[in-house]
């Protein structure tokens, strides 16, 4: 596994993690999880990423009791939290990155999590009726007790990503280091063109999600949604239409000729192809099984192998579909 520093912090993140987004708490349990995660960290994983609202807070708790499980030296992984939509109801509980909120919130994360602090904490979204400044003054004094050592943000604009760097600048306070925004081969615009001042003029770094946009990137969905996968839990029927899209999977069967041509399968392509781009510190994968986690971790072989010819029969295949 290579490690790649997280912007320009002096933390490393392996090139592909580990995140428990939909499967935690819906799809695995306590052990699957624990079998998951040590399948990840035998393949070199050493971020793990989470948020308060998967699964209502039992993701946290389910990552947190597999880490207890595993008494992996605390030095040596990397574990994340976001915060914005909250878990009850109230006026400074729900949609909201306000001081009371983000101080409250990470509290109960870390007694979720049975943990003293986190290193990495997320703004998952951007909130519009609270003053960035007092967004970055909260997440500044987050880190300086000791609760986390590192944020950043979740799907926010570079506009608001720079004003956020700009306030943490010009008050000497704690900057936003890194970003997490979904990135993949049919959703590119924001990581491959909004971003792109960022990274040179702040040192942003990104940990991305999707990167087999929620499933669409396997060929699991060309003839329709399979009764085991996502878009059939509860609560996605929002994915389906975009998982059952009949341009985007007939590109995917497109690509799997590019896949063969590699020695992989669609899902390492898909994986490799987004680790390819430098200005991404690591690419978050999931799984709900031990054997899906080692399979897609295979896609550390493919990513020195996608090259510029590569790219452009890629981009010939999916380009047109992309967001």
């Amino acid at each position: 596994m290579n490690y790649r520093r997280l912007g320009r912090s002096g933390l490393k993140v392996s090139e592909l993690s580990f995140g428990s987004w939909v499967t935690y708490g819906s799809q695995l349990d306590t052990k699957l999880a624990r079998e998951c995660m040590a399948a990840a960290w035998d393949a070199g994983v050493n971020f793990f990423d989470n948020a308060e609202v998967y699964a209502g807070g039992k993701s946290e708790q389910i990552m947190g009791a597999a880490l207890a499980d595993l008494r992996w030296p605390r030095e040596k992984y990397v574990v994340s939290t976001k915060f914005f939509w909250g878990l009850s109801d109230g006026p400074n509980q729900r949609n909201t990155l306000n001081r009371k909120y983000l101080l409250h919130a990470i509290e109960a994360s870390l007694l979720r999590f049975g943990l003293e602090y986190v290193d990495l904490v997320y703004c998952h979204r951007p909130d519009p009726n609270t003053p960035i400044e007092e967004t970055v003054w909260a997440m500044h004094d987050m880190i300086s007790r000791g609760r986390a050592l590192y944020w950043g943000t979740s799907e926010w604009s570079a506009d608001e990503i720079r004003a956020a760097w700009d306030i943490a600048e010009r008050h000497h306070l704690h900057k936003p280091v890194m970003e997490q925004p979904e990135y993949n081969l049919f959703r590119r615009r924001r990581v491959e063109r909004e971003y792109l001042r960022l990274y040179e003029d702040i040192g942003l770094g990104l940990t991305t999600w999707s990167p087999l946009a929620s499933g669409l990137l396997t060929g699991k969905y060309r003839d329709g949604i399979p009764d085991d996968s996502r878009a059939a839990l509860k609560g996605y029927d929002w994915l389906r239409e975009a998982l059952t899209d009949p341009a985007r999977n007939a590109a995917v069967a497109d690509l799997q000729a590019v896949a063969s041509d590699l020695g992989c399968t669609l899902p390492q392509l898909a994986i490799a192809w987004c680790a390819s781009n430098p200005h991404v510190s690591t690419v978050i994968t999931g799984a709900s099984k031990p054997e899906q986690v080692v399979e897609n971790m295979k896609a550390q072989d493919v990513i020195a192998r996608i090259d510029a010819g590569v790219r452009e029969r890629i981009d010939a295949l999916t380009g047109k579909l992309a967001r």
